[in-house]
C-alpha cells in the first residue's frame, strides 16, 4: 500500500503540554498545534495532573493543528494515520466506568521513597533490575501505585476488587479517543512502570504480587508500531484514521533521529535529559546506573538500548529563572554564559530532585559551590549551563564501560539543543560530533515514522532518510583542557555531595 498525497498526524503529549503536528510522507513538518498543561503540588514532593485535562489539551491541540494544516490548502482527508507520543511514567488509575479514581501521578513525584527504601532493605532492588531493567527509584510508576494501594483506601478497595484500571499516559489517550474501546499499551511505555518484564515481554506476575496488584486491571502489551484501533479525534478530524505507533517520548525521540543501529545514541535535552544508546538486539542489565530497556520495537524486530536518566536539565535554568531572578528570557543565557572567561571555580550541583544516572540518590540536593566576592549571576549562569555535558558525560562513560560500545556521534534535540554554547562545550568534552538536525519536535517526528511504517506508507527502514532541515554539527575543539579541567572539578564536588 502506498500514498502519494498521504500525511500523519501526531500527539505529542509531554509533562507541560501537548502538541499536535502533520507530517508529509517525505518527513517535512507540516503544520502544529499546542496547549500548555499545569501540574498540581498538594504536598513537597508531590507531583499531580487533571486526567480530563491532559485528554482535553490533546483535543484543543489536534484542533488548532488541523485548522493550520487547512490554512494552508490541505484536505483533511489526506491524513491517512495517526502516532502518539507521551511523558512516560506519568500513570492514572480509572474504574469501570471510565472515570478516574485519582489524579494523574507524574514522574516527577517523589512520594514513594520510603517505598523505594522498604524494597531495598527487603532485598529485592536486583531482582527488580534483572526482571525490568530499571533501578528502584520514584521516577518509576510501580513504587508511586504501591503506595497509593497503602494510603488511599478508596483506590485500594478499587484494586482489590479488580475495579481498577491502570494505564501510562498513551493508554489513558488511546482510551478516552476510542471512546472506551481500545485499552493497549506498548512495550517502551510498559517498560517504565517496574511492573513488565522487559525479557519476556511481559506483566511480571511476582512484582505484581510482592506490590499487593495481583488484581490491578492492566492493558495488552504490543510494539510500538501496531494497530491500535481508530478515532477521528471526537469529530475534529471528521473521518476515522487508525492509530498505528504509540511510543514513549524519549523512545520515539531515538527513532526520529534515527537510531537505527547499535551504537547510535541520542540525548534529548527538555526538563530533564533522557540519553538512550541502541544496543541492538542485546539486552543489557540494569548496571553502573544506567536502565536497560526497549529502544524502539516494530512488528518484527526489538532494539534494546542502554539510558540514562538526568533529572534536572532545563529545570535547572527555569529555576534560576524563576526562583533567583538572574535572567528573564531563555534567550539571554548564552550571551551572559560567554561574558566570563570561565566559570572560574563555581559549580553548581543540579539535584534539585535527587541525582539520576548514574548514582540514582534520591536524596541528594542542590548545591552552588565555590562563590568568591568576584563571583557574579554570569559565572552561576556558565557553571549552570556546563553541568548540563557533565552529566551527559557521566552517563556516557558509564555506557562505555558497561556495554564497550565505543559513542561515535550524538544526536541531540529538545529546549536545549538550541544553546550553542551548551552544544559546543559538550562536543568539547566528549571529543566527538554532536549533531542536531534542526527539528525540536523530533518525538513527534519520531511516532510519524513509525505510524507511517505500519499503515504501509514507508515500507522499511531504508526508506526513512532524513528529512532536508537546518541540520548543526558542533565539532570538537582542539583546545579543550579547560572544560576537561572544569568537568574533574565538577565531578570532585560531586563526590563530596554524595558521600
Amino acid at each position: 500500500m502506498s500514498y502519494t498525497d498521504s500525511f500523519i498526524l501526531t500527539v505529542d503529549q509531554g509533562t507541560s503540554g501537548t502538541k499536535s503536528l502533520v507530517f508529509s510522507e517525505y518527513g517535512e513538518f507540516i503544520a502544529r498545534g499546542s496547549a500548555s498543561l499545569n501540574s498540581q503540588y498538594p504536598q513537597p514532593g508531590f507531583v499531580e495532573q487533571e486526567p480530563e485535562e491532559i485528554f482535553q489539551t490533546v483535543l484543543t491541540s489536534v484542533g488548532e493543528c488541523l485548522e493550520t494544516f487547512k490554512n494552508k490548502g490541505h484536505s483533511l482527508s489526506s491524513i491517512k494515520t495517526c502516532g502518539i507520543t507521551n511523558q512516560r511514567e506519568t500513570f492514572l488509575l480509572w474504574g469501570e466506568d471510565g472515570e478516574p479514581l485519582s489524579p494523574a501521578v507524574v514522574w516527577q513525584c517523589k512520594r514513594s521513597v520510603e517505598v523505594c527504601k522498604q524494597l531495598k532493605r527487603n532485598g529485592w532492588e536486583t531482582e527488580i533490575k534483572r526482571r525490568t531493567g530499571l533501578p528502584v527509584d520514584p521516577y518509576f510508576s510501580g513504587t508511586k501505585l504501591s503506595w497509593i494501594l497503602e494510603n488511599v483506601e478508596a483506590v485500594r478497595d478499587k484494586i482489590k476488587e479488580g475495579k481498577a484500571h491502570f494505564g501510562t499516559i498513551d493508554t489513558w489517550l488511546l482510551y478516552r479517543l476510542t471512546n472506551g474501546k481500545q485499552y493497549l499499551t506498548n512495550y517502551t511505555n510498559a517498560s517504565r512502570t517496574m511492573l513488565f518484564n522487559i525479557r519476556n515481554l511481559e506483566w511480571d506476575a511476582k512484582l505484581l504480587d510482592m506490590f499487593g496488584l495481583e488484581s490491578l486491571v492492566l492493558p495488552e502489551v504490543a510494539p510500538s508500531c501496531f494497530d491500535f484501533g481508530e478515532t477521528d479525534f471526537a469529530g475534529l478530524l471528521g473521518h476515522l484514521v487508525p492509530i498505528s505507533a504509540m511510543m514513549g517520548d524519549s523512545h520515539a525521540a531515538a527513532f526520529g533521529e534515527r537510531c537505527y543501529s547499535r551504537g547510535t545514541a541520542k540525548a534529548t535535552l527538555g526538563t530533564g535529559c533522557s540519553i538512550m544508546m541502541n544496543t541492538g538486539d542485546e539486552l543489557y542489565p540494569s548496571v553502573d546506573g544506567l536502565i536497560g530497556t526497549i529502544c524502539w520495537s516494530t512488528g518484527d524486530r526489538i532494539a534494546y538500548g542502554l539510558e540514562g536518566a538526568i533529572v534536572s536539565c532545563g529545570s535547572t535554568l527555569e529555576w534560576l529563572k524563576n526562583k533567583l531572578g538572574l535572567f528573564k528570557e531563555n534567550t539571554e543565557i548564552m550571551k551572559m554564559a560567554q561574558q566570563v572567561e570561565s566559570s572560574e571555580g563555581v559549580c553548581v550541583i543540579p539535584a534539585f530532585s535527587g541525582v539520576g544516572a548514574p548514582y540514582w540518590d534520591m536524596e541528594a540536593r542542590g548545591v552552588i559551590a565555590g562563590l568568591t566576592f568576584g563571583a557574579g549571576k554570569n559565572h552561576i549562569i556558565r557553571a549552570a549551563l556546563e553541568s548540563i555535558p557533565f552529566q551527559i558525560k557521566l552517563v556516557m562513560d558509564s555506557v562505555k564501560e558497561s556495554a564497550g560500545i565505543e559513542l561515535e556521534e550524538l544526536n541531540v534535540d529538545g529546549g536545549i539543543s538550541k544553546n550553542g554554547f551548551v552544544m559546543q562545550q559538550l562536543a568539547d568534552l566528549l571529543e566527538i560530533q554532536v549533531r542536531n538536525i534542526g527539528l525540536q519536535d523530533i518525538s513527534a517526528m519520531g511516532a510519524a515514522l513509525l505510524a507511517g511504517l505500519q499503515a504501509g506508507i514507508y515500507q522499511n527502514l531504508k526508506e526513512l532518510e532524513k528529512p532536508a532541515s537546518d541540520e548543526l554539527i558542533y565539532s570538537p575543539k582542539e583546545d579543550n583542557n579547560q572544560i576537561k579541567k572544569n568537568y574533574k572539578a565538577w565531578q570532585e564536588r560531586l563526590d563530596i555531595e554524595l558521600q
